[in-house]
């Protein structure tokens, strides 16, 4: 693989999710009881602009900051893109999901220096 950087895990801990930065592709890797990966798949893909952190939402959603692009896009369990949500800055690399309910989506910024927040409608993977 190449620049690896973000990783996720899905809600039911059985696929992993590993995306090369540089690259600008996710994988999704088969996951046992004991840990141990196989079935490597090309999950997503992009032309352009750079991946960095990745979390799941409980539906087994995947969220993804793109760095460069100032967007985190949200895929379903099967690698659709279901939305994208622009953030004010242009560089976000890393995200989690916090909040009362746990549907509010923390963003760290790069280039601003802060963290930036929008709501989900499902609650993210504990």
């Amino acid at each position: 693989m190449g620049t690896t950087n973000g990783i996720a895990l899905s809600p039911n801990e059985k696929v992993l999710f590993v995306n090369e930065s540089a690259q600008r592709k996710i994988w999704m890797f088969d996951l046992d009881a004991n840990g141990e990966v196989s079935n490597q798949k090309l999950f997503a893909s992009f032309d352009d602009f750079g991946l960095d952190g990745m979390k799941c939402d409980r539906e087994g959603n995947l969220y993804v900051t793109r760095h460069g692009k100032g967007t985190v896009v949200i895929f379903s369990p099967k690698g659709e893109i279901l939305h994208e949500v622009k953030m004010k800055g242009m560089k976000p690399s890393n995200l989690n999901f916090g909040g009362p309910d746990g549907k509010t989506c923390y963003v760290t910024m790069q280039d601003r220096k802060c963290v930036e927040i929008f709501r989900t409608a499902t609650v993210g993977k504990k």
